[in-house]
């Protein structure tokens, strides 16, 4: 089935309406400036009036908030499901995998670090194909062990299963967290980039899809190699390498982890991407802090979703750009929330701000 036996037309004309509600960066500074009762009730005259109002009675501060916007990104999400038929549908619903890998993550660090359900659960977004019910039994769980139990049956399992052997030799969790990634992203391009008779990953009707995919990848290796050149340890680059990009072979990455000026330098020579991102490799070069520049690279994959939602109005670029427009309000939202809690200057929040 192709993408235009489905209804992207529609769904982008929804998704343009509830990107048009999306807050500004001027409001993320003037949240800045409020402590936690002042950001709920700021939210609570916006489009997340609803879950403010119902959660209310139940929680306060930062927990409010927290569990306010949590609640409103499924929503929304489960609204875009709603509105898609077809192959738009396929490719939408599987993208959303992406809440599955991060609660899995957080899960299975709240294990690792003895953490409270109730602080854990906090955290996670329940926007993906993991049900209720397996993320419930995920909270009830003592061990690693039993929580990759757990969740035979998805996609996920064989690849956590292998990756646990490592982490018991090392006590280490990248090597879960990474089968995490790859899994996820392996099968988003399987039946899309390596179609029978697609000999270019940049014909056919999904293109923009791919396209898409591909800069997603793309960043997340460069985040990696740049995570693993900070860590100083000693852990070969290419066991941490996502398939599927364009940017980047294992080789490049062995050769680029320790030179954080070439890595930036490889980013930018590249066409796609050097055309298209000028502003946001400038604030590549700027970062000085791995923090920085995870955020630069999450602000650069905003913006270039957001070119191939103009360039191609009528592909699934649209989706996605709102599907990372949305995550970005909720995760800024969030920080600004936590930050004011800790006590943390408004300077030092505004650095941990996703703003374009």
């Amino acid at each position: 089935m192709s993408l235009g036996a489905s209804n992207p037309e529609y769904v982008n004309a929804r998704v343009r309406s509830r990107r048009a509600s999306l807050f500004a960066d001027e409001d993320y500074r003037k949240l800045i400036r409020m402590g936690p009762s002042e950001i709920a009730r700021f939210m609570e005259e916006t489009e997340y009036e609803r879950e403010v109002n119902a959660l209310g009675t139940r929680f306060s501060g930062v927990d409010l908030i927290e569990y306010a916007l949590n609640r409103n990104l499924a929503k929304h999400f489960e609204d875009l499901l709603d509105w898609s038929e077809g192959r738009l549908y396929d490719l939408v619903s599987r993208y959303l995998r992406k809440f599955d890998v991060m609660n899995l993550k957080t899960i299975i660090r709240g294990i690792y670090t003895e953490t409270d359900p109730e602080e854990v659960q906090t955290d996670l977004i329940r926007a993906g194909e993991l049900d209720d019910r397996t993320i419930d039994r995920l909270l009830e769980v003592d061990t690693i062990e039993d929580a990759i139990e757990v969740v035979s049956g998805t996609i996920f399992y064989e690849s956590l299963s292998a990756a646990h052997e490592e982490y018991e030799e090392t006590g280490a969790l990248v090597p879960l967290e990474n089968a995490l990634d790859r899994e996820f992203y392996e099968h988003l391009l399987e039946d899309v980039s390596r179609s029978p008779g697609r000999t270019q990953p940049h014909e056919g009707p999904e293109a923009r899809y791919i396209e898409f995919l591909q800069a997603e990848i793309d960043f997340r290796n460069a985040r990696n190699a740049l995570r693993l050149a900070r860590s100083g340890a000693d852990l070969d680059p290419a066991a941490y390498y996502i398939e599927g990009g364009v940017l980047f072979d294992a080789s490049d990455l062995n050769r680029l982890v320790g030179d954080y000026d070439a890595l930036v330098d490889h980013i930018a020579e590249n066409k796609r991407y050097g055309d298209r991102l000028s502003g946001a490799l400038g604030r590549l070069r700027e970062a000085d802090s791995l923090i920085q520049f995870e955020h630069a690279l999450d602000a650069a994959l905003l913006q270039y979703a957001d070119t191939l939602s103009s360039i191609y109005p009528a592909s699934v670029s649209a989706v996605l750009s709102y599907i990372l427009a949305k995550e970005r309000e909720v995760e800024n939202i969030r920080a600004i929330a936590r930050g004011r809690e800790v006590g943390l200057s408004e300077s030092e929040i505004e650095e941990e701000l996703v703003i374009l």
